[in-house]
């Protein structure tokens, strides 16, 4: 009898230490009692992972938005009609032999254009729109005649640094207006850039015509619209 029982006790303890070797095996494999290894976690864990990922990335499409609004602009504000409309320097010419120009009415600006490229934009003021002030559109090409200064008496109005596009000194480039005196008209200046105010001339700051004045190659094409 002794001997029965000791085998029916060393028996029980095998069975014993067989299903805990089977717990803990399942224990560390991620198994649940039935066998199965659990999904919660790992879904929790993917989804945490996609939600952060798409984080990432509409951070750093932010990032790259904010980056490129951040630009800064290199127009002069305010617009000063004595000094140049961009605060960079102006092209060189001489580098730009297709070199052309842009007026647009609407929006009271001139581009210096290489080929489909603006190089620089000017504050300008074109003609009021009458029928006997508006500034003439189409194709021009920059005339012979220019000047460092003129006075019409017929419109009591004169200007600095002048360069005709059209019917040979009647249709210019020009700074802001002057008086018989010489002196600028403030009225016209504060227009620059912002509304037509010429009798059909194209009106740039004082630096800026005379720029044009000494730079802009006769034959220079001329496009207004």
């Amino acid at each position: 009898m002794g001997n029965k029982k000791i085998k029916n006790l060393l028996g029980l303890v095998v069975v014993v230490c067989l299903l805990m070797g089977i717990i803990l095996i399942r224990t560390f494999s991620g198994l649940n009692a039935d066998g199965v290894k659990p999904k919660t976690n790992s879904n929790r864990t993917r989804t945490s992972q996609l939600k952060y990922s798409k984080k990432s990335s509409a951070k750093k499409l932010t990032t790259s938005k904010s980056h490129k609004k951040a630009k800064p602009s290199v127009m002069r504000t305010p617009i000063s009609w004595r000094a140049s409309s961009e605060t960079v320097p102006y092209p060189n010419v001489n580098k730009y032999p297709n070199l052309w120009i842009h007026v647009s009415i609407e929006k009271q600006r001139m581009y210096l254009m290489n080929n489909n490229q603006a190089l620089y934009t000017m504050y300008a003021s074109t003609g009021v729109q009458t029928p006997d002030r508006a500034t003439p559109t189409g194709t021009y090409y920059v005339q012979a005649e220019r000047g460092y200064s003129f006075y019409n008496s017929r419109v009591g109005e004169g200007a600095y640094y002048w360069v005709s596009w059209l019917n040979h000194g009647e249709y210019l480039f020009h700074s802001t207006p002057t008086d018989a005196q010489g002196n600028y008209i403030q009225s016209d200046a504060n227009d620059l850039g912002k509304k037509p105010s010429s009798h059909g001339c194209v009106h740039l700051s004082v630096s800026d015509s005379k720029w044009v004045y000494e730079n802009i190659k006769y034959g220079t094409k001329v496009v207004i619209d």
